[in-house]
């Protein structure tokens, strides 16, 4: 699958900032996502979730903590979780 484009990217990561909450699997986080980014792969989302890490680690957000270990859950989830990846 071709990567999306940089500003793509960022425009997810702002989604899953936005979207994530404490304790949110992820499984939800990826379908809360693909509601805004229908084409978004798992891979996608994994990656605009570290992206969303790096962006409220500078703006010095609380939620940096929750936002990486949702981050690590989603990259780590199996692939053959019915998650309907693109």
């Amino acid at each position: 699958m071709k990567q999306p484009a940089m500003s793509e990217m960022a425009n997810i990561a702002e989604t899953v900032g936005r979207l994530a909450t404490n304790g949110m699997k992820p499984k939800e986080l990826i379908a809360a996502v693909r509601q805004e980014h229908p084409n978004a792969s798992k891979k996608d989302v994994s990656r605009a979730a570290f992206y969303a890490v790096i962006i409220a680690s500078q703006q010095k957000s609380e939620r940096v903590v929750d936002l990486h270990n949702l981050a690590v859950q989603t990259r780590n989830s199996p692939d053959d979780a019915r998650l309907d990846d693109h």
